[in-house]
């Protein structure tokens, strides 16, 4: 590819990624939308549904969100009766987010949304499961470098 080509907006992996993302995450909100969640809310509530009683830290960096991002998400949830914080007996620096029965009882609802979403991308199954694979690996393996450039 010569360097003309390679600067071409097509060819180009981060734009690819940015527009994806963007599109996905805008269809998770026209559904989510009905719930009265965004999407970064339906981050935070699957996370929680997978590990119920996480720390803010060990959520944000679950999320790969800082503490600026996530806290106002919380906030939100909070506000909305979704989850709870209460500060830990060990820790008191700590603070852990439980999920309310509300969040509990959305969660059938929310997994309907996540299924209509991944059918809406187009994908076949096999597809779909080899893309996510891929996007980890380059997540982990971009992570990494970003570790070893701020390091040097």
């Amino acid at each position: 590819m010569s360097n003309h080509e390679s600067l071409l907006l097509n060819n180009q992996l981060c734009f690819a990624l940015y527009a994806s993302s963007n599109a996905i995450t805008k269809l998770f909100n026209q559904k989510l939308s009905k719930l009265g969640l965004t999407y970064p809310q339906f981050l935070v509530l699957i996370t929680l549904w997978e590990a119920d009683g996480l720390t803010v830290k060990a959520l944000s960096n679950k999320l790969k969100l800082d503490s600026g991002t996530i806290t106002p998400i919380l906030k939100r949830l909070e506000k909305a009766g979704l989850l709870s914080r209460q500060r830990s007996k060990n820790d008191e620096r700590s603070v852990n987010v439980f999920l309310t029965t509300a969040a509990e009882d959305m969660h059938r609802e929310v997994t309907e949304i996540q299924k209509k979403v991944t059918s809406e991308t187009g994908l076949s199954e096999s597809e779909f499961v080899e893309l996510r694979g891929t996007l980890h690996s380059l997540l982990e393996t971009m992570t990494t470098q970003l570790k070893e450039t701020n390091a040097a």
